[in-house]
């Protein structure tokens, strides 16, 4: 695989023939601050024991697939803005899915699920490791039908188009840095400009949607807006209910 474009956005960027999980790959390369530095990129196409959120398993056919671990050391002052990362990096993942699918409805499921016509093309898992952040996304490019996980996944390859690869990287890992930039610089997600760039690609808002929390109930209700923090504002029985974590299910539009 060459990736000429996403090298000159990366500060460093290292394909690999196989690993377990690029982002525990990251993990343990990240000690070294001067070999890698902020927007560091480690990325490969046959990953073996990845994980999404809530500790789900994340594995898929050689090939059909890109993990993408980003790193990030130019992070907010302030520690309650990390939040945002994992929401960021849903955003630029959602401009670069777009760009290749301009004939397709491409938006994020709170709080960072990439979807292309309601079926979800790319998952994310940001975390931390001392000062730094590590975003790990797996987008499903060559997938065939018969290989998607669930049968509310998609592909590039379902839907008939072939990923370039380097330009889908280059225009992620760009727009992530960007955001991110952005909250540093200004220090707030609204005045930044990031909880409106959030707030428009968020498919959620508006939807009715039942959330599966942490402590096993499950909350039906009209996703109403993201708050100034980011969490999930979901309206049920005439109540507010702010979420912070939690597993997101959109109703099926009719």
């Amino acid at each position: 695989m060459h990736f000429p474009q996403a090298e000159t956005v990366a500060s460093r960027f290292e394909v690999l023939d196989e690993s377990a999980s690029t982002n525990a790959a990251l993990r343990v390369l990240s000690s070294d601050s001067l070999a890698w530095p902020h927007l560091s990129v480690l990325l490969t196409d046959n990953q073996t024991a990845g994980r999404g959120r809530l500790d789900r398993s994340w594995v898929a056919p050689a090939g059909s697939a890109l993990a993408i671990s980003v790193l990030l050391r130019e992070l907010p002052t302030s520690p309650e803005l990390t939040g945002w990362i994992p929401l960021i990096a849903g955003v630029a993942m959602s401009h670069a899915v777009a760009a290749q699918l301009p004939e397709h409805e491409v938006g994020v499921k709170w709080p960072n699920d990439v979807l292309v016509e309601g079926r979800k093309i790319c998952g994310i898992l940001a975390e931390s490791t001392g000062t730094a952040v590590i975003v790990g996304a797996g987008v499903n490019t060559a997938m065939t039908q018969q290989q998607l996980p669930v049968a509310t996944a998609t592909s590039f390859a379902v839907l008939g188009e072939e990923a370039d690869a380097d330009l889908l990287v280059a225009a992620y890992v760009r727009r992530l840095d960007d955001l991110v930039s952005s909250l540093a610089t200004w220090g707030d997600a609204v005045r930044s400009g990031v909880h409106a760039a959030v707030s428009a690609q968020c498919a959620s808002l508006g939807r009715e949607v039942d959330v599966s929390l942490p402590d096993g109930e499950v909350l039906h209700g009209t996703a109403l807006r993201l708050e100034p923090d980011g969490r999930l504002c979901v309206v049920s029985e005439g109540a507010e209910h702010l979420i912070a974590a939690g597993d997101v299910v959109h109703a099926r539009l009719t």
